[in-house]
């Protein structure tokens, strides 16, 4: 963290005067800052996902508040030195780290609890060392950068403490990584396994207060937290293998931090809140559009799964009518699905188009014979599970079982029907088609 030893010392950031963004981007504070932007982007979303995943994003803003007093204290020992801020705010990162685990660990105290009463007495006792000092004269430490950074103050010294710490944390979950994976997901298992799930967890506290005093100087002790877990719960939304979560969190975190740091030249914003903001950004249009878990694909998923149910109806009701009457009445089957006249001719031509319906009348193909037994078999037999294991009676059961046929797949028809000792007939007396006569 860079802060003013003393009063009337000027700052290195120079003032904004109207110029080109490519002017802007190549004076040499600008670039200072970016370069570090991107290694706290990368280290912070690689190391995050762990963070996010061990449901520890309360502990990394712990620590991130809790190192103020190690800052003072390395300020109060060695002045206005970057290896001494350093090693004062990991010492209290570390010593963190331990109280909360102890507290969890020893005393009757919930764990959020235990974070809390940590993190706000640290912070607390380093306020208060700040107050204490800046009575001297000629001392002034500036709170404001401590808390929402001073990126474009980034000195050459700072800038290789950054590398050296984003190096040292990459590395170590490339080393470790199946170590972390296993602590992670299976706890149990590892620790079955010889791997000692404590010394990971203080080895992952370390690493992550490594990883917040090398964003303090970029974005500050508020909005370190939004580095650590917005860009890994981004990538969480983008897939769930491991070895493809941390790459895409260190590419949207770098992401999040050259185009925020880049908005916040030109426009003379504040760099921390401005790379925070980027970051949620992203994480809003992962929510809206990701692949798989993306609202509009959860909204196309539910729609088409709509439409598949309506299609299975209507075979299932053409079937019955042409089993009962040997002809099927439209007019009948709109009315029992509510299905307006433009509905109900879109879903026969989808279902010829699928060549389960024969062009003109109401009849089933083989095909689309096959599926309509199929949906009558997975009716009939949940309506039997539902009336003999559940207990419903005959009444009741009928909309459910319309609801869950088109859920069972063919591997669970079978359990069922094995469960049940093969019944020939449902509750209501009908026939249940038996695997056979789906051709199985």
């Amino acid at each position: 963290m860079r802060t003013v030893p003393c009063a009337g010392t000027p700052s290195r950031k120079p003032p904004m005067t109207e110029a080109s963004l490519f002017e802007l981007l190549s004076e040499v504070y600008n670039v200072r800052a970016i370069v570090a932007s991107s290694m706290v982007g990368l280290m912070c979303g690689v190391l995050g996902c762990f963070i996010v995943l061990r449901n520890m994003s309360l502990v990394g803003d712990a620590l991130a508040h809790a190192i103020l007093p190690g800052v003072v204290v390395g300020y109060m020992i060695a002045g206005y030195s970057t290896l001494a801020f350093f090693t004062g705010a990991v010492g209290a990162g570390l010593l963190t780290a331990f109280g909360i685990t102890w507290i969890q660990q020893r005393v009757r105290t919930k764990n959020d609890a235990a974070v809390g009463i940590v993190f706000t007495s640290m912070f607390s006792l380093g306020v208060i060392l700040i107050s204490r000092i800046s009575r001297r004269d000629g001392v002034h430490l500036d709170l404001k950068d401590f808390l929402f950074g001073n990126a474009l103050g980034v000195s050459d010294s700072d800038l290789l403490l950054t590398g050296l710490v984003m190096a040292y944390v990459l590395i170590s979950v490339a080393v470790f990584y199946r170590y972390l994976f296993a602590t992670t997901f299976q706890s149990v298992v590892a620790q079955t396994m010889g791997i000692s799930v404590k010394t990971l967890h203080y080895f992952l506290m370390l690493l992550l207060s490594f990883a917040v005093v090398a964003s303090l100087q970029t974005v500050g002790v508020i909005l370190v937290v939004a580095m650590l877990i917005t860009p890994a719960a981004t990538a969480l939304l983008l897939s769930q293998r491991l070895n493809k979560v941390l790459p895409i969190a260190g590419g949207l975190g770098m992401i999040s931090a050259i185009v925020g740091m880049v908005v916040a030249i030109k426009f003379n914003f504040p760099p921390g809140p401005a790379m925070a903001l980027v970051a949620t950004g992203l994480y809003l249009l992962t929510v809206t559009f990701a692949p798989k878990r993306g609202l509009v694909s959860q909204a196309w998923y539910r729609r088409q799964r709509r439409q598949l149910t309506i299609r299975e109806d209507i075979l299932k009701r053409i079937f019955r009518q042409n089993q009962k009457h040997g002809v099927a009445d439209p007019a009948s089957i709109r009315e029992q699905l509510d299905l307006g006249l433009g509905g109900w001719k879109r879903q026969l031509k989808s279902l010829r188009s699928k060549g389960l319906l024969n062009r003109g009348e109401l009849v089933l193909t083989d095909a689309g014979k096959l599926l309509a037994l199929r949906m009558v078999r997975a009716h009939r037999l949940w309506e039997t599970y539902l009336n003999q294991e559940v207990g419903l009676t005959p009444e009741q059961i009928h909309d459910e079982a319309e609801r869950l046929e088109h859920l069972l797949t063919d591997e669970m028809l079978d359990r069922v029907d094995e469960e049940l000792g093969y019944p020939g007939e449902d509750p209501h007396g009908s026939a249940i088609p038996g695997r056979g006569a789906l051709g199985i």
